[in-house]
């Protein structure tokens, strides 16, 4: 039974690591279809429990949210079968153009079919905003500190602090509220910390692997954020050029998967394939450790009352910052008519129709592509 379950993990998330395009937001709406609405591996409130607490820890969330899905489906084993069967796609594709990259020195021209695929995205995280969002949303106070939420997060408030903020207001409220601290089971926080301080004066294998390492385990936020960590760790140090850099950039936003499959191309860039493979592993490592140590809590925080007055304000909080970034995305994405048109196709299929989330990604880019080059 187990190596069944660890097959269907595999197969699931090798699926989605070749289809995962628009970022973290649409990469957990296409999880959200995949786990809950058509496989049901666990309640719609057990998966937003997830992405709220995914949200409080370092790393790539969609990622760390495929880790947390294999562990329930099935144990530690389906924790590291479902983080490595979700990111290699993505380092497979960016190992190959890594190699075409440093051979011609150029990026493929696939402009079209990621313009198709941008506006499509947003169907998706739109419905599974949707979905999570009445889950979440189980009174008026969590609705008003979800909109609080959106408000400063549209106004760039950082999203970590946003959520936290959310989740020690809610817990204050409710805490207030109820009247009674009667019963309640305390958890000590458990925190793992991980320091690395290199001084690099010439780049081996092992200092490659401890500077991916190093921003693994520290990094939270978007692939801007990405950005800025390997701009320090490896422009300012001379390792690399910043165009290097933006063009290793472009091939995370491009490739599907996590964004952080940068490493691959940098690792390669730098140190040929054994330096593609040291980085992956660096950047990735952490997550699969920060997984491994929360998950067994999570149950444990349902059972406190004083922790699930913070989990549910977190959870109201991670939708809220979800739909922000489909705002945000949305006024960036939606400018010509083509990526309208590709929008309201997406929308249609989406919420008019049974097709796969992963059909509507490939329908997007299939349009982009003929509104792009005919039109």
């Amino acid at each position: 039974m187990m190596n069944l379950r660890l097959k269907e993990v595999a197969k699931v998330f090798f699926k989605l690591g070749c289809f995962a395009f628009g970022g973290p937001a649409a990469h957990i709406a296409m999880m959200e279809d995949e786990i809950i609405e058509k496989r049901k591996w666990m309640t719609r409130d057990y998966f937003l429990d997830l992405i709220g607490t995914t949200n409080l820890i370092p790393g790539p969330n969609s990622t760390e949210m495929t880790m947390h899905c294999g562990y329930e489906r099935a144990g530690k084993a389906g924790l590291f079968v479902a983080g490595i069967a979700f990111i290699f796609p993505a380092t497979l594709v960016t190992a190959i153009l890594a190699y075409l990259y440093v051979e011609y020195g150029e990026l493929p021209q696939v402009e079209p079919f990621i313009y198709g695929i941008k506006p499509a995205v947003l169907a998706i995280i739109a419905s599974a905003i949707l979905k999570l969002g009445k889950k979440a949303a189980k009174s008026t106070e969590l609705i008003i500190i979800g909109v609080l939420v959106l408000i400063v997060s549209l106004l760039g408030i950082n999203e970590i602090a946003a959520l936290l903020g959310a989740g020690v207001l809610g817990m204050l409220y409710f805490y207030l509220k109820s009247r009674t601290m009667n019963g309640i089971n305390s958890i000590s926080p458990l925190f793992l910390f991980l320091g690395i301080n290199t001084t690099i004066a010439k780049l081996s294998t092992f200092k490659l692997f401890l500077i991916f390492l190093k921003v693994g385990a520290i990094l939270y936020g978007s692939g801007y954020v990405l950005f800025a960590y390997l701009d320090a760790e490896l422009v300012t140090r001379g390792l690399l050029t910043r165009a290097e850099l933006i063009d290793a950039i472009a091939i995370g936003q491009f490739t599907p998967g996590p964004v952080l499959s940068t490493s691959t191309f940098i690792g390669y860039q730098l140190s040929g394939f054994t330096g593609a493979l040291v980085a992956t592993a660096g950047i990735f490592l952490p997550s699969f450790l920060f997984v491994l140590i929360l998950n067994p809590f999570i149950p444990k925080m349902r059972n406190s009352l004083l922790l699930r007055y913070f989990l549910d304000s977190v959870n109201i909080a991670a939708v809220a910052v979800m739909l922000a970034v489909l705002l945000v995305m949305a006024s960036d994405t939606l400018m010509q008519w083509q990526s309208i048109a590709i929008a309201l196709v997406a929308g249609s299929l989406t919420f008019k129709t049974k097709v796969s989330t992963i059909w509507t990604i490939v329908i997007g880019a299939i349009l982009g592509f003929i509104l792009l080059t005919f039109f």
